[in-house]
């Protein structure tokens, strides 16, 4: 090995200088040094301070270099760092989301930050946070969706709001709607409650006699375009318009109160040619109009649209629903019914003056596989915000706007549209082969799309705008034994019903 030679040299200080004199010597440079800086950089108050060898009273972010000062010359700087939620949740366990704030409904605990959750349409439109107040409630069956909407629907009241169902096909919304000191309006069933679906509604007073003319008129020409078309099947031809134009015309200048038979009647009788066609066009033109419209005025609806109303709208009240569970046929036929009653319903929520109020369609996917009664959907979704009104469409799954038409069709346009009209979607439950549609249907991120399996009874996913939650629905015994649509699956075998405890267990 090499060998290894070590180089010494002895170190020699003034013997006159101490070890305090030689850091003075240096402090001393060092201000010097620092005051020139200061000076090259404009601070002559503080260069002068050191100059004297004081400092400064007020320190700047870079004003001192030592290590005591817990300053710096520059400031820190790292660099930028990017990953998932949950590994920076390890990282720092403190970041949640804060929340819609807490005015409006408690819906229960945020899954995710394990606060509060609540929801208003009607606050958080006030804010900017929606651009529309109409939401959208889709889940498996069984999963808690309608115990969601029933609870939203019963606190709104505490609110101030109130509550109307205008088409409820299995009459769960009765009992909830009576409790709540509301009404229930039942049809069918040797019922003798009898609606018009033609009635004008009370009368708008901020509108003059011949503007509220024309909004009734063009109400009733949309109800019985919509109901021919979906009784047809198909979209009405020109003549077949001017026909059904016709013959609603005729019966107005008749008589105040039209009636669907007296408009059936027309069609099969007109009185004279009128709308650039005679009397034989006008029969021939609006036959198969008329045998579609007449399904509604006889047969076994008869007693329902056959005449002037029997039962009156009262929209003080906290809650009215209109029970259709005796109603029994096809779904082409039961659309057709629940759009007669919503029409009857909507015309009294005209009133700009009626307050805030949920508009509820249970079932609705009876409804949006109709082209033509979605069409006048989205014409009330878009007058919502006009009237204060929030409507809640609840379906079991979003392909069910996928049944609307062909893929390219207006129909499914209309459908979508109708999604994209909600700024609110909530999304219980889904099955695995159903996660990847609603994913692309609501723009859901991966990270999102990835809970709609995973989630539990009673859990849902909330996209409220552009801003995503996991929410846990909690119910009170009382609501639970209300809102229980399952009594006879849950029973036991000795017809004892189970208890709000045992259900609360499940749903846990």
């Amino acid at each position: 090995m090499p060998d290894i030679r070590a180089h010494t040299s002895t170190f020699y200080s003034p013997a006159d200088e101490s070890r305090a004199a030689r850091n003075a010597k240096r402090g001393a440079a060092r201000r010097l040094d620092r005051t020139a800086r200061l000076r090259q950089a404009g601070l002559h108050d503080d260069a002068q301070a050191f100059a004297d060898g004081h400092e400064p009273k007020s320190l700047r972010a870079s004003s001192e270099r030592r290590g005591q000062s817990l300053r710096a010359l520059r400031r820190l700087r790292l660099p930028s760092h990017r990953a998932t939620s949950d590994v920076l949740s390890g990282a720092y366990p403190f970041l949640a989301e804060a929340g819609l704030g807490e005015e409006g409904v408690f819906v229960g605990q945020d899954a995710w930050s394990g606060g509060g959750f609540c929801f208003d349409p009607w606050v958080l439109y006030q804010r900017g946070v929606l651009t529309n107040p109409n939401c959208v409630l889709a889940g498996a069956v069984g999963k808690g969706k309608s115990c969601l909407a029933k609870s939203l629907a019963t606190r709104s009241i505490a609110f101030g709001r109130r509550v109307y169902v205008p088409g409820d096909p299995k009459g769960e919304w009765s009992v909830v709607a009576r409790a709540v000191g509301g009404a229930s309006i039942q049809l069918g069933g040797g019922s003798p409650n009898r609606l018009n679906p033609l009635d004008p509604g009370p009368r708008n007073p901020s509108l003059p006699a011949e503007q509220w003319r024309t909004v009734v008129a063009t109400r009733r020409r949309t109800l019985l375009g919509s109901l021919a078309q979906s009784a047809l099947g198909r979209a009405l031809t020109a003549v077949e318009h001017t026909a059904l134009d016709v013959a609603l015309d005729t019966v107005v200048r008749c008589d105040d109160q039209p009636t669907l038979p007296r408009v059936v009647q027309a069609l099969f009788e007109p009185a004279a040619g009128q709308g650039g066609a005679s009397r034989e066009e006008l029969v021939s033109d609006g036959r198969e109009v008329a045998h579609a419209v007449r399904r509604l005025v006889s047969g076994d609806l008869a007693g329902l649209f056959d005449g002037p109303s029997t039962v009156s709208f009262e929209p003080s009240l906290p809650m009215v629903s209109l029970d259709l569970s005796q109603i029994q046929g096809s779904d082409q036929l039961t659309a057709m019914v629940m759009t007669c009653t919503s029409a009857w319903m909507e015309a009294a929520l005209t009133n700009t003056d009626g307050g805030q109020r949920w508009v509820i369609y249970d079932e609705a996917w009876r409804l949006i596989r109709q082209p033509a009664l979605l069409a006048r959907m989205q014409s009330e979704w878009k007058l919502s915000r006009g009237f204060g009104i929030a409507n809640l469409l609840i379906v079991h799954r979003l392909s069910d706007l996928d049944a609307v038409g062909d893929a390219d069709s207006g129909a499914r346009a209309l459908a979508q549209g109708l999604l994209a009209d909600c700024s609110t979607k909530v999304i219980y439950q889904q099955e695995a082969s159903e996660t990847p549609h609603a994913a692309r249907q609501l723009g859901l991120s991966v990270t999102e799309a990835a809970q709609l399996p995973e989630l539990q009874q009673g859990e849902g996913l909330w996209r409220v705008g552009q801003r995503a939650f996991v929410v846990r629905h909690l119910a009170t015994d009382g609501e639970l034994d209300l809102f229980d649509t399952s009594a006879r699956m849950t029973s036991r075998p000795n017809g004892m019903p189970v208890s709000s405890a045992e259900v609360r267990g499940n749903l846990s």
